[in-house]
């Protein structure tokens, strides 16, 4: 009874037009009142603890990083350097933006914040090129996703210290996937731009070197923020600091396209972005929290397994399972509840732990980007301006685009493990 509370409040509140987020704190504090042992105080823990997170400073100052890099003259150079190698082909910015993504995946380690600082950027270009902006928003939305499959990843280390397997064994593991990822998203951009008329470069012509001279301060931003991370010196989250401050000095003093006094009101800006994404994210912790004491990720697992014992149906049960959790329940808190519940039951059918581990991150970030409770989504629309509805009605064929990656992932354990057998010589 309770579990329909939850959902069907939820799924009715969103049916009259009420925000995602009231409506997911409505339907906590509906399926608390019904609960004897409860009382609301874990409806105001879980929207504390879900955005009390030291990871989450990122999604702010990538959030500003981006603002001030598309304002500041950064992401107009880094434009035309990808118009200079990619102009004149189909599809060809979104294929950039996809790229930007897999890339700025490396330094921020979460989605939403690639959403943001690429989003800001890229998707104007976009519209200005001929796409169509909620096209564009959900291309970005599901690039995002990127941000938890490519090392360094926090899901990952979740995962690892969850499933008692190696970190860096895992962090290899996640490199050709999340590759495989980025590859079918710009495959499915080029088959649905090939009709488009092709870019080609505004403005006078000039030499691809010159266009790179200009843009050298840009390009080296994600060597700093990246060397800064590999190196040791900062950890992912300091390392938006570290691309607030670059941006801001290369914006400021060698570009001089952004006057000082507009910093503030940027922050400003950024932090009122972000927030609307923060409620939802506190809020579906304490919505998560009520699946978690109400067992239902239990009670999927084991309807499941007692259907088969066929190593690929279960593989593919489990991550029909992971897609319709992904949807609902916050990421790390979705690999706390079920690594134990299934990680058993596959590794007894002969599925490696970590070979796993990739399959279910990547199961479950494509519950970023898949409605109702979809963060990127929410981030996307923010960033692009658009209604959510409009975001929605583009973003399945993306979706599609990443489950069929996803299941040659799974079915092709060696995707995953080639990297941490020639590396790390692992045995698994």
């Amino acid at each position: 009874m309770t579990v329909a509370i939850l959902f069907g409040s939820f799924f009715l509140l969103l049916a009259i037009g009420v925000p995602i987020g009231i409506a997911l704190g409505t339907a906590s504090l509906l399926a608390i009142a019904w609960i004897p042992f409860l009382n609301f105080d874990l409806y105001a823990l879980g929207l504390v603890s879900g955005i009390d997170s030291f990871t989450l400073i990122a999604v702010v100052l990538f959030t500003l990083a981006g603002s001030i890099m598309a304002q500041g003259g950064i992401s107009r150079r880094l434009i035309a350097v990808a118009e200079s190698f990619f102009g004149g082909a189909p599809g060809d910015l979104g294929t950039v933006t996809i790229m930007a993504c897999l890339f700025f995946a490396a330094i921020s380690g979460t989605g939403s914040a690639t959403v943001a600082a690429i989003g800001l950027a890229m998707i104007p270009a976009l519209t200005a090129r001929g796409y169509d902006r909620a096209y564009s928003c959900a291309m970005v939305a599901s690039a995002g996703s990127l941000g938890v499959m490519i090392p360094p990843s926090v899901v990952m280390i979740v995962y690892a210290v969850s499933a008692q397997v190696s970190v860096t064994a895992l962090f290899l593991a996640g490199v050709i996937p999340g590759i495989a990822i980025a590859l079918a998203l710009i495959a499915y951009n080029a088959w649905t731009r090939r009709g488009a008329p092709a870019v080609r470069p505004t403005g006078p012509r000039r030499s691809r070197l010159a266009i790179l001279n200009e843009a050298k301060a840009a390009l080296l931003m994600p060597v700093v923020v990246l060397g800064g991370i590999y190196g040791g010196i900062v950890t992912p989250t300091e390392s938006s600091a570290v691309a607030v401050v670059y941006a801001l000095a290369v914006s400021v003093f060698i570009y001089r396209e952004l006057p000082l006094r507009d910093v503030p009101k940027m922050m400003l800006e950024s932090a009122l972005l972000v927030s609307a994404v923060l409620v939802i994210i506190g809020a579906s912790v304490a919505f998560g929290r009520i699946i978690a004491l109400e067992q239902l990720p239990q009670a999927l697992a084991a309807a499941v397994t007692d259907l088969t014992q066929n190593r690929y149906i279960v593989l593919i049960a489990a991550i029909v399972l992971l897609l319709i959790v992904g949807t609902f329940l916050e990421t790390l808190a979705a690999i706390v509840i079920l690594t134990p519940v299934l990680l058993p039951i596959v590794t007894v059918l002969g599925i490696d732990p970590v070979h796993f581990g990739i399959v279910m991150i990547v199961s479950l970030a494509i519950g970023f980007v898949t409605p109702p409770l979809g963060a990127n989504l929410f981030m996307a629309a923010q960033v692009g301006g658009i209604p959510f509805d409009a975001i929605v009605r583009r973003i399945f064929p993306w979706i599609v685009t990443m489950i069929v990656a996803l299941l040659l992932i799974a079915a092709w354990p060696a995707l995953s493990l080639i990297l941490p057998r020639l590396f790390l010589g692992y045995a698994g």
